[in-house]
């Protein structure tokens, strides 16, 4: 069968080729470039807990030497601080990293992959697509077709792919805009991140506004001044004032000595493309949605776009097309992108509007702080990743069904499990290879041999129960789960988003949850009982 093409050579199309060629999709990726980045200090990108373990676990390369994990987050209004958060268990630091150290690390790992190649130099002018597949061509001397089983554009703000197929684009141009400078400095704040609105040595105008200090490795700082609305050129003289007043403001009257590496505006719009799929043709990254305003981070949401499709194409690959299933990536990913932009429309006005009735509110000053910080740190509806409640993969009528402290649709929390071969590994490490993952909560396992519980009590006819499952599923036992009793059996998606949880060892509820994940009809064969059963007793002779 063709390979996968992916137009766009930047993290997310990258990680979404990764991904595929994880689950034996072979695939090429279009790079209308020369095939490397440049170094750009001032392009930075935050990463949360979830898509850190996404990069990591697809390049096997520990981004932590190559960016930042904060050891903090300190809010600012004026000369008094008010929020600050140590960052810890309960709290996971975000990492900061240059988009060009992200972009190398994903490119090195493709380079492994032998069902994954890079075209550099291909920029992309034509799509045609029939029953069977899709054939894209690229621009050059003699122009070259390309064929696949799918193309997925992940081209930008500007994507060929998305013009190619009439797929609007509507939405705000310049919802907000920074003026930005990497430089290299000592702060008052070792590893420590801050939101300052309202800086004292700025006190009126539309202009006094908000900057924001994201540290980096090796000294590095990112500073984001927002910008007063309208288009007025940002000449090097107005950065560098920025740069020295707010550098002799933090430090209290004597500006340190500081390098500056990068500089550059940085221009929010908010946008959502109407479709994500065209046939054999989908959408991915900021092809799809722009957004950024409040501290959200865009390009995040396109590597959770990527984790989302990877699986659902690599089913579609090796098993055929199910339209439900592949229809899901845009229902899924549309609806999470639509509700941060809400969010972010409803909070703005708050937030910028410079006054009116809201400003003499006693602690509404507090509270728009708090909204805030809240995007920076992926919080709230401003910055927790999405969840599918209202998927169309969800099962219903489940009578096993019973609540644990995720809800479905949402990502599981990242516990450790034993895995089949008795290891103890976490639970996150299984994601991405394309199977469903079943976990069963089994307190006290921990302390003894997997063989010795293994053919024990409901093990036997849990693992009969799996093994009858419609796809491969992979069998894990973990100790505890935040709020699921004893014997709860966890049905978790690829991508890590819980199906469904079920009070025990239901065959024929799970085979309908992993139907129904699967985009078919939530069926249950007459015999997925009777299987279960009859490998059971098996396990007990």
């Amino acid at each position: 069968m063709d390979p996968v093409i992916i137009t766009g050579a930047g993290p997310v199309g990258l990680t979404l080729a990764l991904a595929l060629a994880r689950q034996e999709v072979p695939c090429v990726v279009l790079d209308e470039g020369p095939g490397k980045d440049e170094p750009r200090p001032a392009r930075t990108v935050v990463l949360r807990e979830d898509t850190v373990a996404l990069v990591e676990r697809l390049t096997g390369t520990p981004l932590t030497g190559l960016g930042l994990r904060w050891a903090g987050w300190r809010s600012m209004r004026r000369k008094q601080v008010t929020r600050e958060v140590v960052f810890g268990d309960t709290d996971p630091a975000p990492l900061h990293i240059a988009q060009h150290e992200l972009t190398g690390v994903l490119r090195t790992a493709l380079t492994r992959e032998p069902l994954a190649r890079i075209a550099a130099d291909s920029r992309l002018d034509g799509i045609e697509q029939e029953r069977s597949g899709v054939t894209a061509h690229t621009r050059g001397a003699d122009g070259t077709w390309w064929r696949g089983s799918y193309l997925v554009g992940c081209d930008g703000p500007r994507s060929t792919v998305r013009k190619l197929q009439d797929i609007r684009f509507p939405g705000r141009t310049a919802v907000e805009r920074y003026a930005v400078a990497a430089l290299r400095t000592e702060l008052p704040w070792t590893d420590e991140a801050l939101l300052h609105r309202m800086p004292p040595w700025r006190t009126s105008g539309p202009s006094a506004g908000e900057v924001v200090g994201r540290p980096l490795p090796d000294g590095v700082w990112r500073l984001d001044w927002l910008l007063p609305p309208g288009k007025d050129l940002v000449t090097p003289e107005l950065l560098v004032n920025r740069v020295r007043e707010t550098l002799t403001g933090w430090a209290g009257g004597t500006a340190p000595s500081y390098e500056l590496l990068d500089t550059g505006v940085h221009t929010v719009h908010h946008r959502l493309a109407r479709r994500w799929r065209v046939g054999r043709v989908l959408l991915a990254g900021d092809a799809a949605h722009l957004l950024g305003a409040l501290g959200t981070q865009g390009l995040e949401e396109g590597l959770r776009d990527a984790d989302n499709l990877a699986w659902k194409l690599a089913l579609a690959w090796h098993h055929g097309p199910r339209d439900t299933l592949l229809d899901s990536y845009q229902e899924e990913r549309r609806t999470a992108i639509a509700a941060r932009l809400r969010a972010a429309d409803q909070v703005l006005p708050l937030l910028r509007g410079g006054g009116g009735l809201r400003s003499y509110v006693p602690g509404s000053a507090r509270g728009n702080d708090s909204m805030l910080t809240d995007g920076h740190l992926g919080h709230g509806a401003l910055g927790v990743p999405g969840a599918y409640a209202d998927s169309p993969l969800a099962p219903v009528g489940l009578a096993g069904e019973v609540a644990v402290g995720t809800s479905p649709g949402a990502p599981v929390t990242d516990v450790r499990v034993t895995a089949e071969d008795g290891t103890f590994v976490r639970l996150r490490d299984r994601l991405g290879r394309g199977a469903l993952l079943v976990v069963l909560i089994a307190p006290g396992t921990g302390v003894w041999d997997r063989k010795h519980w293994v053919t024990a009590g409901i093990m036997p006819r849990l693992a009969a129960a799996v093994t009858a499952l419609p796809h491969h599923a992979e069998l894990l036992v973990a100790e505890a789960y935040p709020g699921a009793a004893a014997h709860t059996v966890l049905l978790v998606r690829p991508d890590g988003h819980l199906v469904t949880a079920l009070g025990g060892v239901r065959p024929a509820d799970l085979y309908a949850a992993a139907e129904a994940a699967l985009g078919g009809a939530p069926a249950v064969p007459a015999d997925a009982e009777e299987a279960a059963d009859a490998g059971a007793a098996a396990g007990t002779r």
